[in-house]
């Protein structure tokens, strides 16, 4: 990270930011060790710094198409002396350089890992790479909350879980759509699992932010996981449990590419992992069948007029047996 993070702060430096630049493009090409070309360069007027890359064969999306965030712009590019047609990631005037240089370096390492004959993967693993950091940056860009670190630790054991009991790693982390604003955290099949997590000594309330969130009228059959951690000197660490999961020998490049993208959408950033210093063991998992007896709202089970609602399930005391996540996974044809 640090060596093409230096190539492109060297890149954008020898490109002029004066004014006086005419209108267009300017770019530097890259030493890059994958098959997609890309260049550094800069857009007049404003000089605002650009990571590159040309597609000659791969359809692109309509303008209105591409993702646009807090800080950077998806753009067309060109024309350029060699031709083609290049696809621009572009810093715009409120967005910080660093966090767009780590963007790029980000972007550009995930275009590294692509097969240079395979030109529609490789703007597929772009601009979903763009995405989870449109996603990111929407939710603030900021190190995860205390609650949202447990959150996470929650969904990633069920993640591991999934691979364990044999889940091929690209369906089970394609199934993990909570990172990108899903209903729920993971959609399988017809059904879903909804994971909720506590770090609590006693009690177990877990908090369902919609009507919608229980409400298997669209996806059966639904699950509700709850996963209880104890916090303990042998534990894992978050950043710890994500690199094992990186690590993982049945996680292939291309599902690679998939996990940091929901890691990201998720709010993970290993420049924040100084600050994820507890340590977590699994005290517990009980993995319940929404059904008719559990307790929930629903659109059809509120009042007339009642149009939203968030409210908490006593999970502790919820009646059932728990199916595990190898009974939910049996149901939901994923095993």
């Amino acid at each position: 990270m640090a060596r093409l993070s230096e190539e492109l702060s060297l890149a954008w430096s020898s490109l002029p930011v004066d004014g006086d630049a005419r209108p267009g493009w300017r770019a530097v090409p890259m030493s890059r060790p994958g098959a997609m070309p890309l260049r550094a360069g800069r857009r007049y007027p404003g000089g605002l710094e650009a990571l590159m890359t040309r597609f000659d064969r791969a359809t692109l999306p309509a303008a209105q198409n591409l993702p646009a965030g807090l800080g950077f712009t998806v753009e067309r590019a060109g024309p350029l002396p060699d031709g083609g047609v290049w696809l621009a990631l572009t810093r715009t005037e409120s967005g910080g350089l660093e966090l767009f240089s780590e963007m790029a370096c980000n972007v550009a390492e995930a275009l590294d890992a692509c097969p240079g004959d395979d030109e529609a993967h490789a703007l597929r693993v772009m601009l979903g790479r763009i995405r989870a950091w449109q996603e990111f940056m929407r939710n603030g860009a900021l190190a995860l909350s205390a609650e949202k670190e447990i959150g996470l630790l929650g969904e990633l054991h069920a993640l591991s879980s999934m691979f364990i009991l044999g889940v091929e790693p690209v369906a089970a982390i394609e199934a993990w759509t909570g990172p990108n604003d899903g209903l729920r955290d993971f959609e399988i099949g017809t059904g879903a699992i909804e994971v909720k997590t506590t770090n609590a000594s006693s009690g177990f309330k877990v908090r369902i932010g919609s009507l919608e969130q229980l409400d298997d009228a669209v996806r059966q059959p639904l699950y509700l996981a709850g996963v209880r951690l104890r916090e303990t000197a042998s534990g894992k660490t978050l950043p710890e449990t994500v690199d094992e999961l990186r690590s993982d020998p049945s996680v292939t490049s291309v599902a690679k590419v998939l996990l940091e993208d929901r890691l990201l959408a998720a709010g993970y950033r290993d420049s924040h992992a100084v600050r994820y210093s507890r340590r977590f063991t699994v005290a517990g998992t009980r993995v319940l069948h929404v059904d008719d007896g559990f307790p929930r709202l629903t659109p059809s089970k509120v009042p007339h007029g009642v149009t939203s609602a968030s409210y908490e399930v006593d999970f502790e005391n919820a009646p059932g047996a728990s199916v595990g996540f190898d009974g939910a996974l049996k149901k939901l044809g994923a095993i």
